[in-house]
């Protein structure tokens, strides 16, 4: 307003005053969600084999993509990653959630998140269909998220800082104690938040110089011919990377012929992972798990059903050598709190939006803190790493506060799609800057490849 003096009568001055007077307001809990929008986005991966495993051969990567939209000019979005066919049912059980979320103001869903969540998944009737599984997670995931990244752009943070900002007490209204206070109790989980406290300043100071440790998936694809692992390897090699993983679960020679090549490639000293998709039955897994045992592999990832708690225990204790992983299709937190009790697992690999988004992955990341299992969350999927950088940064600044043996998936796809993709540099994500949870896609790309409306889906494709 350059100091000015106002007179009476003065419009320009009055215009800006009742902006400033609006915008306060907006952030003193006045600002309402008028409308949710809900897009079934597909793109066509399958064309180039992108994505492809033991188990699904023919991936189009694709989302129920959730747009908040407010009084106050501030947009949310949020989505639930899935591979295709189905995205429409998704995308239906998150239009009929919606109603939960409309005509809401912010704060009476941030001042206590927990209590949202359980609207979304305590739907008397709806319920049926779940409780906290299956499409309607998956579509409950999209929504929490969409909040958590509008709440994140008012607060004009990325989702790691707020998160990260929060005092214990607050935060912690966000998590569902419920099923789990067996294994953590909201007082063992704020032990660990006010633990985390000291050296957050330092650890975020290595975090902004160097990054956060990341792992590619790039060069295993199921489908890939021996020159393209070879080039790929070369080229991931070139960029900094030191993790790599395969997919296996098909022929057992060829599964150690591929391994073997990305072994030659990228040497010794460097970590492999190889990783199942589920495709194997306790037994089967076992001696698979033992065959490849040749390849040092840092960790058997989803050996068998990812429900089969018992049996990835079994699968532990038999193959000691090699370390267990699995998660991203664990359908909620009790899902962990089981294979966290059972002993059955080696690594937690949290999804960001299978599970119920941001509230339900803060009780696994304590649960995980609890247990001394380290996390390295799944990603790869449309929009799952830019979402998984906010969750682990989190998770090292607050929680857990190291980063031993803990890395991100990363995918080389799709990222040229959004607002603000990750960044990548030698084999670590960088710290995102811009507020949100970094998954604002293009209006372009929403345009070409809506389904099944959208250019790249015509009857021309």
């Amino acid at each position: 307003m350059g100091g000015r003096l106002p007179e009476q009568g003065d419009c320009e001055f009055e215009a800006e005053l009742s902006m400033l007077i609006r915008r306060e307001s907006y952030v003193l809990n006045e600002i309402l969600i008028t409308n949710v929008r809900v897009i079934d986005l597909r793109f066509p991966t399958s064309r180039e084999h992108i994505g492809s495993d033991a188990v699904n051969k023919d991936p189009d990567y694709s989302a129920a993509y959730c747009i908040l939209e407010t009084n106050s000019g501030v947009t949310g979005y949020g989505l639930t990653f899935t591979l295709g066919r189905g995205t429409d049912l998704v995308v239906q059980a998150a239009r009929y959630l919606s109603r939960y979320v409309v005509n809401r103001s912010l704060s009476s869903i941030t001042e206590d998140f927990c209590a949202f969540g359980r609207q979304l998944t305590d739907d008397s009737q709806f319920r049926w269909l779940g409780p906290e599984k299956g499409v309607i997670h998956l579509a409950t995931g999209a929504l929490v998220n969409a909040v958590w990244d509008l709440y994140a752009r008012v607060e004009k943070k990325p989702l790691w800082q707020l998160l990260s900002d929060l005092e214990p007490n607050q935060l912690l209204k966000a998590v569902d104690f419920r099923y789990i206070d067996d294994a953590l109790t909201r007082e063992e989980a704020r032990e660990i938040l006010e633990r985390a406290h000291s050296g957050k300043a330092e650890r975020l100071a290595v975090l902004e110089k160097s990054g956060y440790p990341a792992y590619t998936t790039s060069v295993g694809w199921f489908g890939y011919s021996e020159e393209k692992i070879r080039r790929l390897c070369h080229e991931a090699l070139a960029e900094g990377w030191t993790h790599f993983k395969l997919k296996v679960g098909g022929d057992p020679q060829e599964d150690l012929r591929r391994g073997r090549i990305v072994r030659e490639e990228i040497g010794w000293s460097h970590r492999l992972m190889v990783d199942a998709n589920q495709k194997w039955g306790v037994l089967e897994a076992i001696d698979r798990t033992k065959q490849l045992a040749e390849l040092k592999p840092w960790w058997m990832e989803e050996p068998t059903n990812p429900d089969d708690v018992l049996g990835h225990a079994r699968i532990r204790r038999e193959v000691p050598a090699v370390r267990v992983a699995t998660g991203e299709h664990c359908q909620n937190r009790v899902m962990f709190k089981q294979f966290l009790q059972a002993e059955a697992l080696d690594v937690v690999q949290l999804d960001s939006c299978r599970v119920g988004g941001v509230n339900e992955n803060l009780a696994i990341l304590l649960m995980a803190a609890k247990f001394g299992v380290p996390v390295c969350p799944h990603a790869g999927g449309v929009g799952l790493c830019e979402y998984v950088q906010h969750l682990s940064m989190f998770d090292f600044l607050s929680v857990s506060t190291t980063m031993k043996d803990r890395v991100i998936e990363f995918v080389d796809h799709l990222h040229e799609h959004f607002v603000t993709p990750v960044q990548i540099r030698n084999g670590h994500y960088l710290v995102p800057k811009d507020p949100g949870y970094s998954i604002e896609i293009r209006e372009e790309s929403l345009n070409r490849f809506a389904y099944p409306q959208g250019e790249a889906w015509s009857a021309n494709a």
